[in-house]
């Protein structure tokens, strides 16, 4: 059966001497293996789109009962290799792309998670800044989605609401309590045993900012790169932690040792 459905291209691993096969999320048909034969053949029409990030428009050959499935053709609809390459970008693209590689399993739909994504990636590459505060809208979307949405107004250790107790004990800092997820208050988080991360007020501010924020509205935020730095890598950890797998650092490794050179 021939079908048309868009994808983002999470995977991509060289086949046989010009061929590759790619592990795509698709708007229809979920997590799906395809093959795309001479697709590294600069002569091919499949040549340079099915790169990891990029979001296409695709014909499959689809079989029920076939595990990998043909690509005959594609049309780009995003790409990370559209504008400049700039190294922060890709990082946070690599981020999201890996999540999400290990969310989605099997040829089940998930619309809500890959028009997520694929809102998401289209802003990455069409902003030239605060890529990490992109990242941090993602990955706080991404991971409620999952079902582990964290709790960022009420204490997730005593139920108080945080706004309120932060003016009445004039608290300079917070903590992100991992298991079970959300922002604590210090003195009820005291002589508990989960993986914690202490959170500055102003950052938690800014969180509270990201979470109320849609994403055309995310460029008026106000936000200290150090914070959103700091709020981007803990969300990470926090949605790695609740995946049944964790996600390969690999990619991220390589291109934050570039990034620091």
């Amino acid at each position: 059966m021939i079908v048309k459905t868009r994808a983002v291209v999470l995977r991509e691993t060289k086949f046989r001497d010009q061929s590759k096969i790619c592990t795509l999320f698709t708007r229809d048909f979920g997590r799906v293996p395809v093959i795309l034969k001479g697709a590294r053949n600069p002569k091919s029409r499949l040549s340079g789109k099915f790169s990891p990030g990029s979001v296409l428009d695709i014909v499959l050959y689809r079989k029920t009962n076939r595990e990998v499935q043909l690509v005959s053709d594609g049309s780009v609809v995003h790409s990370p290799l559209a504008t400049e390459p700039n190294l922060e970008r890709f990082a946070a693209m690599y981020r999201m792309v890996d999540l999400v590689a290990y969310a989605v399993d099997g040829e089940e739909k998930n619309l809500p998670l890959f028009s997520l994504l694929e809102t998401a990636l289209e802003k990455l590459y069409r902003t030239e800044r605060r890529f990490e505060l992109l990242l941090a809208w993602f990955l706080l979307r991404f991971v409620s989605l999952l079902g582990f949405e964290p709790s960022i107004t009420r204490c997730v250790c005593s139920g108080e609401e945080i706004a309120p107790a932060i003016r009445a004990m004039n608290l300079q800092e917070l903590v992100f309590v991992m298991n079970p997820g959300g922002i604590a208050i210090p003195a009820a988080a005291t002589g508990r045993t989960q993986q914690e991360r202490r959170i500055p007020s102003d950052a938690f501010r800014l969180l509270l900012a990201i979470a109320d924020t849609p994403l055309q509205q995310l460029d008026s935020v106000q936000a200290d790169e150090d914070q959103t730095a700091m709020l981007a890598s803990m969300l990470q950890e926090y949605c790695a932690l609740h995946l049944e797998r964790a996600p390969r650092t690999r990619n991220l490794d390589v291109v934050t040792q570039m990034l620091s050179k």
